[in-house]
């Protein structure tokens, strides 16, 4: 049954008009579009609920009464990482693991509280201290994307654009590819992405546990903290598939 089905719709295609084809792409490229602003509407709810979250259990000393700096520290000693320094750096949830400098850097609410939320997040950020010291491959790969993924970033829209131009003038769809191949890094980028943070935030949550930093409900609060930070990583990839899928079409729509 598979195969005569396969070869009506293929004849269905080869007989469609132009003009239907061109109005089908434009609908996939509007409905893109809508699907783009409603993810970045749940990315916003997301983020919202995670400052929220972050707010609430930074109110919350845990048992243990180690400041996030301590946390990472003690978190590195276990692991038998000694080779990466603990540092703060300004702003609000604006911790990271730095490889090239190797420094596991917290911001100033975290570096130097004893609350839930900064002994979650500093246990993160560790968790990436450790995948880099094993050799994590979605780490190593993801890195190895970063000044691909800058370029790409800062460029592929305006190779569009001008792909776009020549299209309308040439046919030449040469240029749009391109820039959609410099789209479709982002978009492996943001994937890649989400098993480091979630392996990173399972790291942490496994060694608060374990060495008995966090315990009983406040473990679960930890756990519901770095749950909304990860959500914020699959809107991202979610959206950057979107965007890949919008200009696709687009391009679609403008060969018609």
């Amino acid at each position: 049954m598979t195969l005569p089905l396969f070869a009506v719709l293929l004849q269905a295609g080869h007989y469609t008009s132009a003009s239907q084809q061109a109005a089908h792409y434009s609908a996939a490229t509007l409905g893109m579009f809508v699907l783009i602003i409603l993810i970045g509407i749940i990315g916003f709810g997301v983020q919202a609920r995670l400052q929220s979250v972050f707010r609430k259990y930074s109110k919350i000393p845990f048992a243990g009464g180690l400041t996030g700096a301590e946390v990472a520290e003690k978190m590195l000693r276990d692991n038998r990482i000694h080779n990466v320094k603990v540092t703060h750096v300004p702003g609000q949830l604006t911790d990271h693991f730095d490889p090239k400098t190797m420094t596991v850097n917290l911001s100033d609410a975290v570096y130097s509280s004893n609350s839930v939320a900064a002994a979650a997040v500093a246990a993160h950020e560790c968790g990436h201290a450790v995948q880099h010291a094993q050799g994590y491959a979605p780490l190593v790969m993801r890195s190895q994307l970063v000044p691909v993924v800058m370029f790409s970033s800062r460029m592929a829209t305006w190779v569009i654009l001008i792909g776009l131009g020549i299209l309308a003038t040439t046919q030449n769809e040469l240029l749009c590819w391109i820039g959609v191949g410099m789209i479709a890094m982002s978009a492996l980028f943001s994937l890649i992405t989400l098993p480091v943070e979630y392996n990173a935030s399972s790291r942490a949550l496994v060694w608060l546990e374990s060495s008995r930093t966090i315990q009983g409900e406040q473990l679960a609060q930890a756990k519901e903290a770095l749950g909304w930070a990860a959500r914020t990583y699959l809107v991202a990839a979610l959206s950057a598939i979107a965007s890949l899928l919008y200009y696709v079409f687009l391009i679609l729509g403008r060969r018609d």
